[in-house]
């Protein structure tokens, strides 16, 4: 009975009669949905309009705006008592979660919760296109079906997750689309320009951001998700264009901490869609290519909080426009790709409705197992509250406070994994140390960030597979079996600076608070002095690249010339230090030629065709967002027009550039660095540039010799449906290595003897043997974490990660490894600054 009904549902919005009392998407917006697209003021239009008509059902919250200023909502869907109750129903389902902040009881007697997310990915736009319809199935007052499941089922819908990718797509398709559009794949209208509209308007893939909240939309959204902690969360994408539907079960690995009650439900889910499929004859596929590992998708972090989570997958994407010729003859209509995300949609209410009450059944369950110490071997985590780590920790206690992670500090002695050494090791937790107890609400989640080495399945994944925070931040930890006790949370002072007439002040070079402290002081024009070497003054020690502002040189700031410091420092949380001398105890006096200027330089970043828009990305919103330093973006393809005279750094994120392969552009490339220029080249650039002639780093080559002698002669015989596994031992899609670093060196200013590296490739490369630094380099035996393929393994060791060479006047900064992934490895952020403003200087 449910099956027929449900088809009546799906195939509702070809013919709603025009006397509804609520008007249809088709009726408001006057044309059918799938056969043009709805821009995305539309779409709030049409939830304004539904919440405004039918206010006994449907609540419309704006949760936050984007870059561009575009509106970000949620409606909440449900019976009327359901709606009249709503904060009662979210307050009640956090008590189930045992993370409300009253203890009263909770009541298992309530609204199962789904939360649908519609187009995360800004191009995949047919599921935009789904909510509208399935926001009209729940709220039609004649489709009597839909009020059953609502009785027993609160149903948010985000109709659009990135606004401003979705119309950046879809603007740019409006305006190149014909009278009618033109299925072929070679048309205009299939071939999208950079950066394409996945992104958001920091080209940041907004379904790799759920626990890093680096950007806007992740941090808002991800606030009210974690207010209501929904049992059901489905993430809608498209992927290829003959590609057939996918839905759950989920293919592996999937993350041990993931219950089998979870892994169960995803199955009778994906039964449900099935019969739907089948009868419409829809093709369709499970449990492959999309698993449930890396923690930060819209699927993983709702199932280490507890949900079914889901990625629904629809053929189609940016290429497929309006209507696409696929491979077997078909014509994929935007219509097809929006109905079948609608069917699905209706149908993961309608299996949660029937299973409300086991829902919440399993949902208090596993969060009872959290806070009964049951997750996990490591009940305890000890951060180690170094002083010159201060800017990191606090930057990590940011991050678990955004996902509702509970930590303290304590006391005492233990033994624990050491997350540097990779051994068993004894240590004393001391005041300013974190702990991270395990046994917690969010343990799953503590689980999945903090182990030291995630157990693997299946080495075929879909990303990375470290990212143990102790590393993405570069801290000192250990993970303990003993369950250390907390105390009191531990309280962060805020900084308050106050102003003497110092001879100057000094501010320690520690992490991206004091780099952007520094950058709004330089960008005021204050004349700034860093020093080479530490020193010791007024009975404190200084390390290399330390910050030295003094009255000399900033006369014509007079007196303001304190309070405009400390406005900086105080805004940033950063203390600045007063020295009464420029003559030093230990170390160089300020006037020494061991203390260079800072200057304020001209940066730019390399775009366009040919260069990666995540890597781009990631460089532009941590200059301008993180740091708040300008910047100036130029196209690759524009490279013979820069006006190189007004630039000082030129950073090249991972990419092809073209203009290294012509003759005449390279040596003009060659002869702007050796002028004084600065090149910081990321990833793929470093392989470019390690080509030409004139460079001093060099791809490291297998021994060729070698390998023919002991070769396999049957070695190339392979099995067909082996292919994808074959690649395996050659490969890592995400490890942790330790890499040695010479931090003498200005690259590696404010790191102690080694950096935690993410290595996603094979590159590695020889040590620079003349005119230049090997200022980090990994050794033997140096992988901590992650998958790495044997072959491979053998490889990575004793080579150049990062390195300097210098060229005439000026520099080339290698950086092999992404510093910058996702915006989220901490760690690597202040090697970024020390390449574009101290190398060189």
């Amino acid at each position: 009975m449910r099956e027929k009904s449900l088809m009546i549902i799906v195939l509702s919005f070809l013919a709603i009669a025009s006397f509804a009392q609520l008007k249809s998407p088709e009726e408001f917006m006057g044309y059918k949905i799938g056969t043009r697209y709805t821009p995305h003021w539309k779409i709030v239009s049409y939830f304004q309009y539904v919440a405004q008509t039918s206010p006994s059902l449907v609540k419309l919250q704006q949760y936050g705006e984007t870059n561009e200023h575009r509106p970000l909502y949620i409606a909440f869907i449900s019976a009327s008592e359901n709606i009249s109750n709503l904060e009662n129903i979210r307050l009640n389902n956090l008590r189930l979660a045992n993370l409300a902040s009253d203890k009263a009881a909770p009541s298992e007697n309530t609204p199962a919760i789904v939360w649908l997310s519609y187009n995360v990915h800004g191009n995949e736009t047919s599921s935009s296109e789904a909510a509208l319809l399935t926001l009209f199935a729940l709220a039609d007052p004649k489709n009597l079906q839909t009020k059953e499941w609502l009785k027993n089922t609160v149903v948010i819908i985000d109709p659009c997750i990135n606004p401003d990718g979705r119309d950046r797509y879809v603007n740019w398709f409006n305006s190149v689309v014909g009278a009618n559009y033109n299925p072929r794949l070679d048309a205009r209208e299939h071939r999208e320009p950079w950066p394409g509209g996945r992104t958001n308007h920091y080209n940041f893939d907004l379904n790799r951001d759920w626990a890093w909240q680096t950007q806007v939309e992740s941090q808002q959204r991800i606030k009210q998700y974690n207010q209501w902690l929904p049992q059901v969360h489905v993430d809608y994408h498209e992927q290829g264009i003959n590609q057939p539907y996918y839905f759950a079960p989920a293919a592996q690995p999937y993350h041990e901490v993931i219950t089998q009650w979870q892994r169960d439900f995803q199955g009778t889910i994906g039964r449900n869609h099935a019969k739907y499929f089948d009868k419409n004859g829809w093709l369709y596929f499970t449990r492959e290519i999309f698993d449930l590992f890396y923690p930060s998708y819209g699927d993983t972090y709702p199932v280490y909080n507890g949900a079914i989570g889901m990625t629904y997958e629809q053929g189609g994407g940016s290429a497929a426009g309006l209507g696409a010729n696929t491979d077997e003859g078909d014509t994929l209509t935007l219509y097809d790709r929006a109905l079948h995300h609608y069917t699905t949609s209706l149908s993961t209410i309608e299996i949660s409705s029937s299973n409300a009450a086991t829902l919440i059944k399993e949902f208090r369950k596993y969060f009872n197992n959290a806070v009964s110490g049951s997750v996990g071997d490591y009940k305890s985590y000890v951060i180690k509250g170094n002083p010159d780590n201060a800017e990191r920790i606090q930057a990590l206690l940011k991050l678990l406070d955004n996902n509702g992670v509970q930590y303290g500090s304590g006391s005492g002695n233990g033994r624990g994994f050491s997350y540097h050494t990779g051994k068993e090791e004894s240590f004393t937790v001391s005041s300013g140390d974190i702990i991270v107890n395990a046994v917690q609400p969010k343990a799953a989640m503590v689980k999945v960030l903090f182990e030291p080495q995630s157990k693997l399945l299946d080495s075929v994944t879909y990303d990375i597979t470290a990212w143990s925070l102790p590393y993405v931040y570069g801290l000192t930890a250990y993970a303990s079996r003993q369950s250390i006790s907390i105390n009191n949370k531990p309280l962060f002072e805020q900084v308050q600076n106050t102003i003497t007439d110092a001879y100057g002040y000094v501010i320690r070079w520690q992490g991206v608070a004091s780099v952007r402290t520094i950058s709004q002081l330089l960008t005021q024009g204050i004349k700034i002095r860093f020093a080479e070497m530490p020193f010791e003054t007024n009975g404190q020690s200084f390390g290399r690249g330390s910050v030295i502002i003094t009255k000399k040189g900033n006369e014509r700031f007079g007196s303001a010339l304190w309070t405009i410091v400390a406005a900086a420092c105080n805004g940033n949380n950063v203390k600045m230090n007063p020295v009464n001398s420029g003559m030093v105890d230990k170390g160089f006096d300020f006037g020494s030629s061991k203390v260079h200027p800072l200057r304020a330089l001209k940066v730019a970043v390399l775009t366009g065709e040919g260069v990666s828009s995540n890597g781009a990305g990631e460089v532009w919103h941590f200059l301008e967002k993180e740091i708040q330093y300008p910047v100036t973006l130029i196209n690759a393809n524009d490279f013979s027009r820069a006006r190189w005279n007004d630039i000082d750094v030129l950073i090249m994120p991972d990419g092809n550039y073209r203009f290294l392969t012509e003759k005449a552009s390279a040596e003009q490339f060659h002869q702007w660095i050796q002028r004084g220029g600065h090149v910081v080249a990321l990833e793929s650039a470093v392989l470019q540039i390690s080509k030409l002639d004139w460079s001093a780093v060099h791809l490291r080559k297998e021994d060729e010799k070698d390998t023919a002698s002991k070769k396999d002669p049957y070695g190339a015989l392979r099995t067909f449906e082996n292919r994808e596994r074959d690649e395996i031992p050659g490969m890592t899609p995400g490890s942790v290595y330790r890499v040695d670093v010479d931090n003498s060196h200005p690259l590696m200013y404010g790191y102690p003897g080694y950096y935690y590296t993410l290595k996603m490739d094979n590159a590695i490369y020889d040590f620079v043997k003349e005119n230049g630094w090997n200022a980090g380099v990994i050794k033997s035996d140096n992988q901590l974490a992650g998958f790495v393929g044997f072959k491979l393994k053998k490889k990575l060791k004793d080579g150049l990660i990062f390195g300097v060479q210098d060229v005439g006047q000026g520099t080339v900064t290698y950086l092999s490894d992404n510093v910058l992934f996702r915006n989220f490895w901490e760690n690597g952020k202040l090697m970024f600054c020390n390449a574009v403003f101290l190398v060189g200087q």
